[in-house]
């Protein structure tokens, strides 16, 4: 599967639909050097989730559901971003404060059916940045239940802030990249840590 967004930043994607969650943080400006927002413009919302759907049809085995982006999308689906990546940053931080629900989530339709097999499958609805958003929190749901959602993270760096499934054993990855990202904070600290101690002399 092609994840466009996640590519940019060289990560390798989350396992199955959750990569859709992944993919649709990472079209935000981040990284270093900073990539280029995909969803600055209708044209380029567009195809991200094209490309998105059919990388999430190839994950999950799945038929893309067919969603049509207008122009009035667009904002909303940068909203519906905003608001789940502080989401999952507030999950990773173990944030004791309780924030309220962001009015880009409370109201997302999703229906369950019962497919060919049996199985109980939820999908998305609504029109729109809605049906991105619905068929976003279903993937990110399924994470939770099968306790993986906790995995997906944003890099700790604020200059980068680029969303990366930590495979590490104890799950303490906080850098997506240690090199780029890991390395220069703390040079930073040593850094500061030396400054410090000369002040003391």
């Amino acid at each position: 599967m092609s994840w466009t967004a996640t590519a940019r930043y060289g990560l390798e994607s989350a396992p199955g639909g959750l990569a859709f969650v992944q993919d649709l943080l990472n079209t935000r400006s981040a990284g270093k050097p900073r990539e280029p927002d995909l969803l600055q413009s209708v044209e380029g919302a567009r195809a991200w989730l094209d490309q998105a759907l059919t990388s999430w049809s190839g994950a999950t085995n799945r038929p893309a559901p067919s969603i049509e982006l207008a122009v009035e999308d667009v904002q909303g689906l940068c909203d519906f971003r905003h608001d789940l990546a502080q989401i999952l940053r507030d999950q990773a931080a173990d944030s004791a404060r309780e924030p309220g629900p962001a009015a880009s989530l409370m109201t997302l339709p999703t229906a369950l059916r019962i497919d060919e097999h049996g199985h109980i499958q939820a999908e998305p609805r609504g029109t729109g940045w809605r049906q991105v958003a619905s068929l976003a929190l279903i993937e990110a749901y399924q994470a939770q239940s099968t306790d993986t959602l906790r995995r997906l993270k944003s890099c700790r760096n604020a200059r980068c802030m680029a969303a990366f499934y930590d495979r590490s054993r104890n799950n303490s990855g906080v850098w997506h990249d240690v090199r780029v990202c890991g390395n220069a904070a703390n040079l930073r600290n040593y850094r500061a840590r030396k400054r410090a101690g000369a002040d003391q002399v």
